[in-house]
């Protein structure tokens, strides 16, 4: 399990949303790259209403599921074009659980705390007619990360898994929105989750 690439904000190109601006435009950089509790050094955030802060300040995506959409679309997923700030290679991060936590390289110690959720930029980036649902459909939205401990990262550096919490809910699970058995059982824990999240299984949690 390694980082394929780390990927930084190359220009703010203009979006759909009211602030003009986006910064979807995600690059690879090389050598090592800072990271501090808000993300990597160099990136930024637009739309700080709905994108960023410590919850939000890493966004992952698999080589292995971007190959796929490869397939799916029959062109190119590069890495950044999903606005990914690292693309993993060897690493389920769909099936990771929330509240899992990683070591990446020699430093840094991040937790998984959300699906990423598809937005009018995503679409707008992408230029798929209803592509906002047909990402959702498919389950495969990579995952928000949190930073614990700071430090440096750079393409190559291994991945390992620190702790996995005491539950069974993936990050494709939450992003499913669909087993209320799980959701019951993961709020029954005591798993450190961002308060929106705990939310929303709240309300999966309470269906019949």
């Amino acid at each position: 399990m390694r980082v394929l690439t780390v990927n930084v904000v190359e220009e703010l190109i203009p979006g759909p949303k009211e602030m003009g601006l986006t910064a979807i435009d995600k690059r690879p950089q090389a050598g090592r790259v800072p990271v501090g509790v808000l993300g990597l050094a160099g990136d930024q955030v637009c739309d700080t209403k709905n994108h960023g802060g410590p919850d939000q300040a890493l966004y992952a995506y698999a080589e292995e599921d971007a190959a796929w959409w490869a397939g799916e679309l029959d062109r190119d997923i590069p890495t950044g074009l999903f606005g990914e700030n690292l693309r993993t290679e060897g690493l389920d991060v769909n099936g990771a659980l929330l509240g899992e936590v990683w070591r990446i390289g020699a430093e840094v110690e991040v937790m998984v705390r959300s699906p990423r959720v598809p937005c009018i930029t995503f679409q707008h980036r992408m230029e798929i007619p209803r592509w906002v649902k047909r990402f959702h459909a498919e389950g495969r939205p990579g995952a928000y990360l949190k930073v614990l401990k700071t430090g440096t990262i750079a393409a190559g550096d291994r991945i390992e898994i620190l702790s996995r919490p005491d539950h069974e809910v993936t990050v494709a699970d939450m992003f499913a929105g669909q087993d209320s058995a799980k959701m019951q059982r993961m709020l029954a824990t005591d798993v450190d989750l961002v308060d929106e999240i705990r939310s929303i299984a709240h309300r999966i949690a309470a269906r019949p």
